[in-house]
């Protein structure tokens, strides 16, 4: 119960930050930083994805209307795995549980890791598929 009581400030904040990150991205905004290179859609992708919070399913809808709203197939991709894999804003509760040096490794090989499925993936649907 008291490591209960010591991370209840800390995920009271990740939960405040995951609405404010939420509040201050709509949908509407995410399909104006798209469209340059599928090299720096995947990075773009990926960032906001490594930002966003919430459920997965959550994620799968938005990525839906993003391509509904014309944002390339490696964009979606990259936030999709992004938003599922990484996780910047609960890094403090996972580096306070898991410890720092692992929590940030595992969120950078995440990172770089969704931009290479987003490439991979729209690449074999391409030539592939």
């Amino acid at each position: 119960m008291r490591t209960f009581v010591n991370l209840l400030p800390i995920f009271t904040g990740m939960l405040l930050l995951t609405s404010l990150v939420l509040t201050l991205f709509p949908e509407r905004l995410y399909a104006g930083f798209f469209g340059s290179s599928n090299t720096l859609d995947a990075l773009i992708g990926a960032s906001v994805g490594s930002m966003a919070a919430g459920h997965p399913l959550a994620s799968y809808l938005l990525g839906g209307e993003l391509l509904d709203n014309g944002v390339s197939l490696v964009a979606v991709t990259a936030l999709i795995v992004s938003w599922v894999t990484v996780g910047l804003v609960q890094l403090p509760v996972e580096a306070l549980l898991l410890g720092a040096r692992f929590a940030f490794c595992r969120n950078v090989i995440s990172f770089f890791s969704a931009i290479a499925v987003a490439l991979l993936s729209v690449w074999s649907l391409r030539y592939i598929g």
